[in-house]
């Protein structure tokens, strides 16, 4: 992708004084502020409608400007050298005297950090002396952005600006893995458990619906397109959208496929933007087939049961 280092520069004088611009990942599109800055947060979770006990990720360009702000470890350092850039956010210990904003940790002496991919928003990064808050760039608990259109279908000119990078090119949010202490997934995403499981040469637990919120995309009510959706459904009803993981030969207007071959990649790059597309053809529900519990297809089934608690 072709960098436009004017449009890196108008994001930056913006973020600079403290307001909110829309960046690309390639997880989902984030809704950005300066993390130093009480204002900046602040700002963030009103222009989002979210909750303030749910604490934001905040992004960094490398491991070397997170140092000041972060205690690291052994397996934070494997999986760092293996992933990043890339679709995994890590909780760890803050250190004392880190700038962050209590807004950003809601008062905890944690924080989840990641390293975004998308060469747009690393430019940008580059170019800061402050790291980025960023959540994902919707309404809250409704179904997450994975191109500038959807940003401004839900917020409209609330945003200064929306820095453009394409659509997301993976579709889900990035996997959430506690390291304060055992490692510990808190939110399954774009990076598959298994590869984790792999770098550390151990077993990783699970614990995707916690009690306590300890780290962003844990309630139980997100990615909802504002319309009722079953699950595992063989029979649609009348006036539902039928969601499908692959293409069929029946090929009825209220039919939506996320993949053409069942490829779960492509299913998860095709989930947001699909739930949104249905949303917006007047549907009053939606019926999902079943989709493959393996790999990605975790991660979407989670999505969708939690788009299901409407």
């Amino acid at each position: 992708m072709k960098i436009n280092l004017a449009n890196i520069k108008k994001a930056k004088k913006i973020l600079d004084k403290s307001e909110c611009v829309a960046i690309p990942t390639e997880t989902v599109y984030g809704l950005a502020g300066n993390a130093y800055s009480d204002k900046a947060c602040k700002k963030i979770f009103k222009l989002k409608k979210r909750p303030r006990n749910n604490p934001l990720i905040v992004h960094y360009y490398n491991h070397q400007k997170l140092k000041k702000d972060c205690v690291f470890n052994n397996n934070f350092i494997k999986l760092y050298k293996r992933f990043c850039p890339g679709p995994i956010t890590f909780i760890l210990y803050l250190k004392k005297g880190s700038k962050i904003s209590n807004f950003a940790t809601n008062n905890k002496k944690s924080l989840a950090v990641r390293f975004p991919k998308h060469p747009v928003t690393r430019n940008l990064l580059k170019e800061l002396n402050y790291p980025l808050a960023a959540p994902s760039a919707n309404l809250s608990s409704k179904v997450s952005a994975v191109s500038s259109n959807d940003v401004r279908d839900d917020f409209g000119k609330k945003i200064r600006y929306i820095l453009e990078g394409g659509k997301s090119s993976i579709g889900l949010e990035s996997t959430i893995i506690d390291l304060r202490n055992k490692p510990k997934i808190l939110r399954l995403g774009g990076l598959e458990t298994s590869l984790i499981q792999n770098v550390l040469n151990k077993k990783v637990l699970i614990n995707n619906n916690p009690l306590k919120i300890s780290s962003p995309g844990q309630f139980k009510l997100h990615y909802s397109p504002g319309i009722p959706v079953r699950l595992n459904v063989k029979k649609v009803k009348k006036g539902e959208a039928f969601l499908l993981m692959r293409k069929k030969r029946i090929d009825k207007s209220n039919y939506f496929f996320l993949s053409k071959n069942g490829s779960l990649k492509e299913a998860a790059r095709n989930l947001y933007d699909t739930l949104r597309k249905i949303s917006k053809n007047n549907y009053k529900s939606i019926a999902v087939g079943k989709i493959p519990n393996k790999g990605l297809g975790k991660t979407i089934n989670d999505r969708l049961k939690r788009a299901s608690k409407f």
